[in-house]
């Protein structure tokens, strides 16, 4: 956040009049820290890939324990099925939570409370008695843990790359698939050696290691501020050339504080859509600084107008306000934080790194150079769901969790592709182990399954996110192709009657799946925009919450009436193939609103 003191009235003496008044403007720089794309960001990567191994690993592998609670408590299959939904979909469900925390206290000290509080609750579990207490420590407890340890080992990736984050990022979450390879068959031997309690214990040692990692989230130091103080004394007799730096900040507050948009308030990605849209640059504050540029250039006749227009309360609100909402000091308000691509594919970020102030100085788009007014105010504290936080803790709640984006058919339609994808995700993780053993396969090789899926989504986001990052590749047609393809494959799941049959199908749901998990936050900022991607994947986490909480226990449930696992594979089916099937709607209709837009654009210029 860029720091100073509000604009200032001076009286010239005992003399209280209208005829001279003296005004002290103060313009301070200071720049955000630039990601170095490489150096220490390569150790913040092989923390975050470990921290993946680890807390992915174990997720995607808790079908074994999932097994072996049935067993032991003799509960129904959709009761026990609790313990794991309840986990992914808190885990889910706390994104925002997390990001409040990053944004105040930092990648680092997040991870490791995420990793203390994820570690305890495991510990804690090993003397549980009954499911209910298991999904209380694992469920809500583990997943609010796993929650803060997830975001910020994506988040403190990003800060550390711009150019090679889709390398960095896609280094980085090869992990889980890693993880799920490693865990599988380590779990399946510590059951049998020291029964769930022993093995649960074990885990909770583990998870500890990422209190490690986490403290390698160094953050990055910001370049020192520099400060040039500008005080200009303006009276009613000011010549116009006395004027004219008053009219240039103004004016290069303006450019500093402006972010590049497109018309249809999506970035132009033709690859990804089918289509190509007009661009231009128009920040979303453009109302705003246009309406004060105008007041202050042309619209004002005399001298005396100009101070007023310039120095005025109004104004100096509205851009602070504005100031508050685009360049705030924490993490999370970079609008590309979330985003796991190279910037280097969006053209808009190509455009604000050229030089808009005139002074050589290079903007970096989500790291950018801030020039302005002085617009500097005490922290300001209050209340955010009945506790105690900071402004800038609540206004990250507030941004992820704005629901004005659903009135957006394109943001609904993905929404609800994410809703289906997420209710048939966990399915084949939590139930691939008791469909083997309801095949009569041995332990080990229901074991050997889960590593399966964990080496072909590694190859999947490996292959998929090199691919979808080319430029004459459509990665939405990708995205629908694997999300379809995937759902066909898990449906006729039950007709595999063997190992080789049950691999096969393995292999095929974990290199597809691998679409949904890494190109997420790339689509959505093909089809809203760099700008929205905040607000967009705070409400998808919370679709995701919701989904991954339903949907194991509906699979067991299912099983408790037919006695058999083939409904849930088929539900989890279908629900993924219709979020793959509804995204092709999506270009028809980007190109109808912007045949739409060309057609209001051209009404206005007729009547202009």
């Amino acid at each position: 956040m860029v720091h100073g003191a509000p604009a200032k009235k001076k009286t010239n003496g005992a003399t209280n009049n209208n005829d001279t008044q003296q005004y002290e403007m103060e313009l301070e720089e200071t720049q955000q820290p630039v990601p170095p794309d490489g150096g220490w960001g390569w150790m913040v990567v092989f923390g975050s890939f470990m921290i993946h191994i680890i807390t992915d690993g174990m997720t995607y592998s808790f079908g074994l324990f999932y097994d072996e609670f049935l067993v032991y408590f003799n509960e129904g299959k959709g009761y026990t099925a609790w313990i794991v939904s309840i986990m992914v979909g808190v885990t889910f469900a706390s994104g925002p939570i997390s990001s409040s925390f990053v944004n105040r206290y930092g990648c680092r000290a997040v991870t490791i409370a995420g990793a203390i509080l994820t570690a305890i609750c495991i510990i804690i579990s090993t003397y549980a008695q009954n499911v209910l207490t298991l999904i209380i420590t694992i469920g809500f407890g583990t997943g609010l843990g796993l929650g803060l340890i997830y975001l910020p080992a994506i988040v403190s990736v990003s800060t550390y790359f711009e150019a090679k984050r889709s390398l960095a990022t896609g280094i980085a979450v090869c992990g889980s698939g890693f993880g799920t390879f490693v865990f599988a068959p380590l779990m399946e031997s510590l059951l049998g050696t020291y029964g769930w309690r022993g093995a649960l214990l074990i885990v909770g040692g583990i998870v500890l290691n990422c209190i490690i990692f986490g403290a390698m989230f160094r953050p990055l130091e910001p370049p020192q501020p520099t400060k040039a103080k500008k005080k200009n004394i303006i009276d009613q007799h000011a010549t116009p050339a006395e004027l004219e730096p008053l009219k240039a900040n103004v004016k290069q507050a303006d450019q500093y504080l402006q972010l590049p948009k497109s018309e249809t308030n999506g970035l132009c990605r033709s690859n990804s859509v089918g289509h190509s849209f007009k661009n231009k640059l128009n920040g979303s504050n453009g109302a705003v600084n246009q309406k004060m540029e105008i007041s202050v250039v042309s619209k004002c006749t005399s001298n005396e107008d100009i101070i007023k227009s310039a120095m005025s309360q109004p104004h100096l609100a509205q851009l602070k306000e504005h100031h508050r909402e685009k360049s705030g000091s924490g993490t999370m308000y970079r609008p590309d934080i979330l985003y796991q691509g190279s910037l280097l594919n969006i053209p808009e970020y190509a455009r604000s790194r050229q030089d808009l102030s005139g002074s050589g100085v290079i903007q970096r788009y989500g790291s950018v150079k801030h020039s302005q007014l002085d617009l500097n105010e005490d922290e300001e504290v209050a209340k955010c769901c009945g506790i105690t936080c900071s402004k800038e803790t609540r206004d990250t709640l507030r941004e992820m969790m704005n629901f004005g984006l659903m009135t957006d058919v394109i943001f609904v339609i993905f929404a609800v592709s994410n809703f289906c994808t997420s209710i048939g995700f966990n399915m084949p993780y939590v139930y691939i182990v008791s469909q083997a053993k309801a095949l009569h396969l041995t332990g080990e090789q229901s074991s050997y399954l889960i590593a399966i899926i964990g080496v072909a989504n590694t190859i999947g986001r490996i292959i998929l996110g090199y691919v979808s990052d080319k430029p004459w590749v459509n990665r939405l047609w990708v995205y629908n192709v694997c999300l379809t393809i995937c759902g066909i494959a898990t449906a006729m799941c039950p007709l595999c009657t063997g190992f080789y049959s049950l691999a096969f199908y393995c292999s095929v749901f974990g290199f597809t799946i691998g679409a949904y998990v890494g190109l997420t936050s790339v689509i959505l900022v093909d089809l809203l925009g760099l700008e929205k991607l905040t607000n967009a994947f705070g409400i998808l986490l919370l679709f995701q919450g919701v989904a991954s909480l339903i949907g194991p226990p509906i699979g067991g449930w299912m099983y408790d009436i037919t006695f058999s696992y083939a409904p849930a594979f088929i539900l989890a089916g279908i629900m993924i193939a219709i979020s793959g099937l509804i995204m092709f709607v999506v270009p028809p209709i980007q190109r109808r609103q912007a045949r739409k837009q060309r057609e209001l654009n051209a009404q206005e210029i007729a009547l202009s």
